[in-house]
Protein backbone atom coordinates (compact mmCIF):
# COMPACT_ATOMS: atom_id res chain seq x y z
CA UNK A 1 0.00 0.00 0.00
CA UNK A 2 0.83 3.51 -0.85
CA UNK A 3 2.12 5.93 2.08
CA UNK A 4 0.45 9.78 1.51
CA UNK A 5 1.73 11.92 -1.08
CA UNK A 6 4.02 13.86 -0.02
CA UNK A 7 3.29 17.77 0.31
CA UNK A 8 4.97 19.47 -2.16
CA UNK A 9 3.67 16.41 -4.81
CA UNK A 10 0.10 17.63 -3.73
CA UNK A 11 0.91 21.60 -3.40
CA UNK A 12 1.12 20.37 -7.90
CA UNK A 13 -1.42 17.53 -8.53
CA UNK A 14 -3.99 15.78 -6.23
CA UNK A 15 -2.64 12.89 -8.31
CA UNK A 16 0.47 12.22 -6.10
CA UNK A 17 1.56 9.06 -7.15
CA UNK A 18 1.91 7.66 -11.16
CA UNK A 19 -0.88 4.92 -10.07
CA UNK A 20 -3.73 7.80 -9.66
CA UNK A 21 -3.36 8.86 -13.05
CA UNK A 22 -5.56 7.51 -16.03
CA UNK A 23 -3.72 5.11 -18.68
CA UNK A 24 -4.69 7.38 -21.54
CA UNK A 25 -2.87 10.24 -20.24
CA UNK A 26 -0.18 8.03 -19.32
CA UNK A 27 -0.43 7.25 -23.23
CA UNK A 28 -0.91 10.60 -24.04
CA UNK A 29 2.21 11.88 -22.08
CA UNK A 30 3.83 8.41 -24.00
CA UNK A 31 3.10 9.61 -27.35
CA UNK A 32 4.11 13.30 -26.42
CA UNK A 33 7.74 11.74 -25.69
CA UNK A 34 7.68 9.77 -28.50
CA UNK A 35 7.08 12.66 -31.23
CA UNK A 36 10.29 14.58 -29.27
CA UNK A 37 12.83 12.06 -28.85
CA UNK A 38 11.50 8.94 -30.78
CA UNK A 39 10.36 5.49 -30.25
CA UNK A 40 12.63 3.74 -28.32
CA UNK A 41 13.82 0.02 -28.20
CA UNK A 42 12.52 -0.64 -25.05
CA UNK A 43 11.30 0.56 -21.75
CA UNK A 44 11.49 -0.34 -18.19
CA UNK A 45 9.14 -0.25 -15.77
CA UNK A 46 7.40 -0.93 -12.42
CA UNK A 47 4.82 -3.23 -11.36
CA UNK A 48 2.24 -1.20 -10.28
CA UNK A 49 -0.32 0.49 -12.12
CA UNK A 50 -0.82 1.43 -14.71
CA UNK A 51 2.25 -0.24 -16.70
CA UNK A 52 1.36 -3.88 -14.76
CA UNK A 53 -1.09 -4.94 -12.33
CA UNK A 54 0.87 -7.81 -10.37
CA UNK A 55 -0.82 -9.68 -12.53
CA UNK A 56 -0.11 -12.33 -15.19
CA UNK A 57 -1.00 -11.08 -18.14
CA UNK A 58 0.31 -7.64 -19.85
CA UNK A 59 -2.10 -4.65 -19.71
CA UNK A 60 -3.55 -2.89 -21.81
CA UNK A 61 -0.72 -0.11 -22.05
CA UNK A 62 1.74 -2.78 -22.26
CA UNK A 63 0.53 -4.13 -24.99
CA UNK A 64 -0.56 -1.01 -27.08
CA UNK A 65 3.58 -0.05 -26.32
CA UNK A 66 4.37 -3.98 -28.06
CA UNK A 67 1.96 -2.54 -30.77
CA UNK A 68 4.67 0.44 -31.48
CA UNK A 69 7.60 -2.30 -32.07
CA UNK A 70 8.77 -1.61 -28.24
CA UNK A 71 9.63 -3.92 -25.61
CA UNK A 72 8.51 -3.67 -21.90
CA UNK A 73 10.40 -5.14 -19.29
CA UNK A 74 9.12 -5.46 -15.67
CA UNK A 75 11.09 -4.47 -12.17
CA UNK A 76 10.66 -7.54 -9.70
CA UNK A 77 7.90 -5.99 -7.10
CA UNK A 78 9.51 -3.95 -4.86
CA UNK A 79 13.68 -4.04 -6.14
CA UNK A 80 14.04 -0.08 -7.70
CA UNK A 81 17.38 -1.02 -7.68
CA UNK A 82 16.80 -3.33 -11.25
CA UNK A 83 16.38 0.35 -12.74
CA UNK A 84 19.05 2.06 -10.75
CA UNK A 85 19.93 5.17 -12.84
CA UNK A 86 16.66 6.15 -13.49
CA UNK A 87 15.62 6.13 -9.59
CA UNK A 88 18.98 8.28 -8.77
CA UNK A 89 18.43 10.22 -12.07
CA UNK A 90 14.71 10.97 -10.36
CA UNK A 91 16.14 11.84 -6.92
CA UNK A 92 18.83 14.35 -8.21
CA UNK A 93 16.16 16.07 -10.53
CA UNK A 94 13.98 16.52 -7.16
CA UNK A 95 16.73 17.91 -5.08
CA UNK A 96 18.24 20.08 -7.92
CA UNK A 97 14.74 21.53 -9.10
CA UNK A 98 13.77 22.18 -5.42
CA UNK A 99 9.62 21.69 -5.78
CA UNK A 100 9.43 23.05 -2.05
CA UNK A 101 10.45 26.38 -3.31
CA UNK A 102 8.31 26.62 -6.33
CA UNK A 103 5.21 28.52 -5.80
CA UNK A 104 3.25 26.86 -9.09
CA UNK A 105 3.52 24.39 -11.39
CA UNK A 106 4.75 27.06 -14.21
CA UNK A 107 7.55 27.64 -11.87
CA UNK A 108 8.53 23.79 -11.09
CA UNK A 109 8.34 23.19 -14.89
CA UNK A 110 11.06 25.99 -15.53
CA UNK A 111 12.65 24.12 -12.75
CA UNK A 112 13.05 20.92 -13.73
CA UNK A 113 13.57 21.85 -17.39
CA UNK A 114 16.89 24.07 -16.39
CA UNK A 115 18.00 20.73 -14.19
CA UNK A 116 17.53 18.58 -17.42
CA UNK A 117 19.68 21.02 -19.63
CA UNK A 118 22.33 21.19 -17.35
CA UNK A 119 21.95 17.51 -17.03
CA UNK A 120 22.19 16.31 -20.55
CA UNK A 121 23.75 19.20 -21.99
CA UNK A 122 26.16 20.59 -19.22
CA UNK A 123 27.59 18.62 -16.36
CA UNK A 124 30.42 16.82 -17.27
CA UNK A 125 30.41 13.17 -17.69
CA UNK A 126 33.18 12.05 -20.53
CA UNK A 127 36.03 13.66 -19.12
CA UNK A 128 34.60 17.50 -20.16
CA UNK A 129 32.01 16.37 -22.48
CA UNK A 130 28.28 16.37 -21.55
CA UNK A 131 26.19 13.39 -22.37
CA UNK A 132 25.11 14.93 -25.26
CA UNK A 133 28.70 15.63 -26.68
CA UNK A 134 29.63 12.28 -25.52
CA UNK A 135 26.75 10.46 -26.67
CA UNK A 136 24.99 12.87 -29.63
CA UNK A 137 22.41 9.67 -30.50
CA UNK A 138 20.34 10.89 -27.08
CA UNK A 139 19.03 13.81 -29.21
CA UNK A 140 16.49 11.15 -31.27
CA UNK A 141 16.12 7.22 -31.07
CA UNK A 142 15.75 7.15 -35.09
CA UNK A 143 12.79 5.74 -34.93
CA UNK A 144 10.54 8.34 -35.69
CA UNK A 145 6.86 8.55 -34.71
CA UNK A 146 3.76 10.57 -35.65
CA UNK A 147 0.05 9.20 -34.78
CA UNK A 148 -0.39 9.44 -38.18
CA UNK A 149 2.94 6.68 -38.52
CA UNK A 150 1.01 4.46 -35.15
CA UNK A 151 -2.44 4.45 -36.93
CA UNK A 152 -0.45 3.08 -40.10
CA UNK A 153 1.96 1.06 -38.57
CA UNK A 154 0.60 -0.18 -35.05
CA UNK A 155 1.08 -4.22 -35.07
CA UNK A 156 -1.82 -6.06 -34.24
CA UNK A 157 -0.48 -9.17 -35.17
CA UNK A 158 2.92 -8.08 -33.20
CA UNK A 159 0.31 -7.82 -30.40
CA UNK A 160 -0.93 -11.31 -30.44
CA UNK A 161 2.16 -13.50 -31.34
CA UNK A 162 3.28 -11.73 -28.08
CA UNK A 163 0.18 -12.67 -25.96
CA UNK A 164 1.04 -16.59 -27.18
CA UNK A 165 3.65 -16.52 -24.62
CA UNK A 166 1.43 -16.33 -21.42
CA UNK A 167 0.33 -19.69 -20.05
CA UNK A 168 -2.11 -18.67 -17.29
CA UNK A 169 -3.50 -20.11 -14.32
CA UNK A 170 -7.55 -19.49 -13.90
CA UNK A 171 -9.16 -21.24 -10.72
CA UNK A 172 -12.77 -22.37 -11.98
CA UNK A 173 -15.64 -20.45 -9.90
CA UNK A 174 -18.64 -22.15 -8.75
CA UNK A 175 -20.71 -20.64 -11.68
CA UNK A 176 -18.58 -22.80 -13.82
CA UNK A 177 -16.31 -19.81 -15.53
CA UNK A 178 -13.09 -18.41 -15.44
CA UNK A 179 -11.84 -14.75 -15.51
CA UNK A 180 -9.48 -13.03 -18.50
CA UNK A 181 -8.91 -9.53 -18.36
CA UNK A 182 -12.65 -8.79 -17.99
CA UNK A 183 -14.37 -11.14 -19.40
CA UNK A 184 -15.59 -14.40 -18.24
CA UNK A 185 -15.26 -17.72 -20.23
CA UNK A 186 -17.06 -21.27 -19.19
CA UNK A 187 -16.12 -24.48 -18.82
CA UNK A 188 -18.15 -26.53 -16.88
CA UNK A 189 -19.39 -26.64 -13.70
CA UNK A 190 -17.50 -29.99 -13.57
CA UNK A 191 -14.18 -28.51 -12.62
CA UNK A 192 -15.51 -25.70 -9.88
CA UNK A 193 -12.81 -25.38 -7.66
CA UNK A 194 -10.25 -26.60 -10.13
CA UNK A 195 -7.07 -24.69 -11.55
CA UNK A 196 -6.70 -24.73 -15.39
CA UNK A 197 -4.17 -23.12 -17.68
CA UNK A 198 -5.14 -20.58 -20.21
CA UNK A 199 -3.30 -19.50 -23.54
CA UNK A 200 -3.83 -17.23 -26.39
CA UNK A 201 -4.08 -18.57 -29.79
CA UNK A 202 -2.94 -15.88 -32.40
CA UNK A 203 -4.10 -18.38 -35.46
CA UNK A 204 -7.67 -17.89 -34.59
CA UNK A 205 -7.86 -15.50 -31.75
CA UNK A 206 -8.82 -17.45 -28.54
CA UNK A 207 -8.62 -18.63 -25.59
CA UNK A 208 -7.63 -22.04 -25.03
CA UNK A 209 -8.36 -23.88 -21.90
CA UNK A 210 -6.84 -26.79 -20.30
CA UNK A 211 -5.96 -29.05 -17.77
CA UNK A 212 -3.37 -29.28 -15.82
CA UNK A 213 -1.85 -32.28 -18.20
CA UNK A 214 -2.36 -30.05 -21.12
CA UNK A 215 -5.46 -31.74 -22.29
CA UNK A 216 -7.85 -28.95 -24.10
CA UNK A 217 -11.33 -28.39 -22.33
CA UNK A 218 -12.37 -25.35 -24.55
CA UNK A 219 -11.97 -22.80 -27.06
CA UNK A 220 -13.70 -19.28 -26.94
CA UNK A 221 -13.16 -16.49 -29.04
CA UNK A 222 -11.13 -13.79 -27.57
CA UNK A 223 -13.67 -11.05 -27.77
CA UNK A 224 -11.70 -8.48 -25.55
CA UNK A 225 -8.75 -8.69 -27.62
CA UNK A 226 -9.19 -6.37 -30.63
CA UNK A 227 -6.91 -3.38 -32.42
CA UNK A 228 -9.04 -1.06 -30.63
CA UNK A 229 -9.89 -2.45 -27.31
CA UNK A 230 -5.69 -2.12 -26.59
CA UNK A 231 -4.86 1.18 -28.87
CA UNK A 232 -7.97 2.79 -26.76
CA UNK A 233 -6.86 0.50 -23.48
CA UNK A 234 -10.10 -0.38 -23.05
CA UNK A 235 -9.08 -3.51 -21.65
CA UNK A 236 -9.61 -4.32 -17.92
CA UNK A 237 -7.47 -6.70 -15.36
CA UNK A 238 -9.12 -8.06 -12.14
CA UNK A 239 -7.57 -9.58 -9.67
CA UNK A 240 -7.74 -13.64 -9.85
CA UNK A 241 -7.82 -16.00 -7.26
Amino acid sequence: MNSPAPCSARAFSPQGFWNQVPSCETQRYLRQQFRRWGRPQAVRVDNGTPWGNWNDLPVALALWLRGLGIQVYWNDPGCPQQNAKVERSQGTGKRWAEPHRCANLLELQRHLDEVDHIQRECYPVVGELSRLAAFPELRHSGRAYTQAWEEAHWSFDGVIHYLKEFVVPRRVRPSGSVSVYEQDYYVGVAYQGQTLLVQFDPNDTTWVICDASGQQLRRHPAREITREGIVKLKLDLRHHR
